[in-house]
């Protein structure tokens, strides 16, 4: 069965679908592109198809780009943070669900308790 995380993953929009989610030219798509900033997927003919998490990713560029007046190194370098402090988020949460899960598993005096046969 297929997760939320895949179909996140799942490349669906042409470029001009794309375009007009996010709200820029087309032309605009295939420059970031070229510039290394989105990788969309290709289809059997090389037609672009961007993912909701390009689609995501092309509204943080935007919003970076014209919303805070930074251009495109510094977005390259701010989405490359942002994506670094996700997976850091995530990390962290992991960390703090396996502490949880050690200190079910340890009785009040510090010893562990034992596996059930």
């Amino acid at each position: 069965m297929a997760t939320d995380s895949q179909f996140h993953d799942e490349p669906c929009f042409v470029i001009s679908v794309a375009s007009r989610i996010v709200g820029v030219h087309a032309q605009t798509l295939r420059y970031y592109e070229r510039v290394g900033l989105i990788w969309p997927s290709r289809s059997v003919g090389r037609q672009r198809l961007y993912s909701p998490a390009d689609i995501e990713r092309l509204r943080r560029i935007k919003a970076l780009t014209e919303d805070m007046g930074v251009n495109l190194a510094g977005a390259e370098v701010a989405l490359r943070l942002m994506g670094r402090l996700e997976h850091l988020e995530q990390e962290v949460q992991n960390l703090t669900e396996e502490l949880s899960r050690l200190k079910a598993q340890t009785q009040p005096d510090g010893s562990r308790r034992r596996a059930n046969p």
